[in-house]
């Protein structure tokens, strides 16, 4: 069975940073790309950010490139979000899931963790 696990989120100020992680619990880590998603009071799911199973090719949203950062530790079946310069627009809750390709960054897993909150106040 498939489980995610978010941490890493809390209140900052806009400028500020958090380090996000997502554990998975899935046999075969090091065979999925993952991805990072965020959904925002009243609005869809996003996406955020995606690295390779391999961790050498990652992609990003273009509302948070060159402020996040994706990276992954296969030993510890773990994946991070580095977020620097956070603005208010960046609060969401943040879900990680398997994604099918880079390119694409669609999510595989039905099942969603229960996320993590990132409130950045202004």
């Amino acid at each position: 069975q498939v489980q995610l696990v978010e941490s890493g989120g809390g209140l900052v100020q806009a400028g500020g940073s958090l380090r996000l992680s997502c554990k998975a619990s899935i046999p075969t880590f090091t065979s999925y790309h993952m991805g990072w998603f965020r959904q925002a009071p009243g609005k869809e799911r996003e996406f955020v950010a995606a690295i390779s199973w391999h961790g050498t090719s990652t992609r990003y949203a273009d509302s948070v490139k060159g402020r996040f950062t994706v990276s992954r530790d296969n030993n510890k079946n773990t994946v991070y979000l580095q977020m620097i310069s956070l603005k208010p627009e960046d609060t969401a809750v943040y879900y990680c899931n398997a994604v099918d390709t880079i390119a694409a960054s669609n999510p595989i897993f039905g099942s969603w963790g229960q996320g993590t909150q990132v409130t950045v106040s202004s």
